[in-house]
């Protein structure tokens, strides 16, 4: 393979022209996902940002969580969409970098802000007469902030190893979005092995050590469970670590699957169906995941359709 390093290269990106006859139900259903992605978050931040009896940390996280969902799935939905329309998808080496930056950064933040809000949930059920006084609104921007720097150093890290290897041709891609997986299988040979390794372990540290809080996290929240001994106690710790374990096991599910193998037994045909669930399935369930049993949520939402009512 030859080597090109020059700004004016091109990627190609196959998509799912492999599957002519689904493209067309590929195209509507990921429109209704991303179309329910906007409206759910939206509907969701402004719900806790308009309802007294939202602003508490949970809800403070959540929003964060939805606003990273949005930017998330708007960081691939549009030239996935054009790649559905049914031809070959083109895009400059800048494009396909920055692409691949903003889906690492915003995908590196929810990991990390999953693991902050399951130390929430865990300080709720574990000690909630300390509850009010432990998360505080400084720590709680604090936390929300030092996801978001986390992920963006993460992308800025590995986006830069990237970039600073030459990629060799055919720049051709099986998949609908620049990836990092895809992405390092064009890597030429010389140094390859040891710009790998390096990416290799920062995608380990912004998985496993979230996985690792949110492990730790689940079994202070079980033993605490363990020990209550009325069923209402057992069914609120449910309610309230219920939804956010659920989304926790999709997202880092296809998550791990895509980033935690190594390069060369990385698979683009099945890897780019595992990729659309988490980052345009996931993101549109989460605000049904979060809200379907949740009364506080619909409490706020019944108080603001009867206040629009009576305007």
């Amino acid at each position: 393979m030859k080597a090109n390093h020059s700004s004016a290269e091109r990627f190609l990106l196959l998509g799912f022209t492999d599957w002519p006859s689904l493209q067309p139900v590929f195209f509507v259903l990921v429109l209704l996902c991303y179309l329910l992605t906007l409206t759910g978050n939206a509907a969701l931040v402004l719900l806790a940002i308009r309802d007294p009896r939202l602003h508490t940390p949970m809800y403070y996280f959540l929003c964060h969580l939805a606003l990273v969902d949005v930017g998330f799935t708007t960081s691939v939905v549009p030239p996935l969409l054009a790649s559905l329309r049914g031809s070959v998808l083109q895009l400059p080496r800048a494009w396909c970098m920055a692409q691949l930056c903003s889906s690492l950064a915003l995908g590196s933040a929810e990991c990390v802000l999953l693991a902050v809000m399951a130390l929430d949930r865990a300080a709720a059920v574990c000690n909630p007469l300390r509850y009010a006084s432990l998360a505080s609104p400084l720590l709680c921007r604090t936390l929300a902030g030092a996801s978001w720097l986390g992920g963006l150093a993460n992308s800025a890290a590995q986006t830069a190893l990237l970039a600073a290897r030459p990629l060799c041709a055919p720049r051709c891609l099986d998949h609908f979005i620049c990836e990092l997986p895809a992405l390092l299988q064009l890597a030429c040979r010389g140094g390859r092995s040891a710009t790998e390794r390096q990416m290799f372990a920062a995608r380990v540290v912004i998985l496993l050590v979230p996985s690792a809080v949110i492990l730790a996290s689940y079994i202070a929240v079980g033993r605490a469970v363990w020990g209550m001994h009325s069923s209402s106690g057992w069914r609120k710790a449910a309610s309230t670590c219920g939804s956010h374990l659920t989304a926790v096991c999709l997202f880092y599910g296809s998550a791990t699957y895509t980033y935690l193998q190594p390069t060369h037994s990385y698979n683009q045909g099945r890897g780019k169906f595992v990729s659309l669930f988490y980052t345009v399935v996931t993101p549109a369930l989460n605000p049904l995941i979060y809200t379907l049993r949740n009364k506080e949520v619909k409490g706020a939402a019944l108080r603001l359709l009867r206040s629009l009512g009576r305007l």
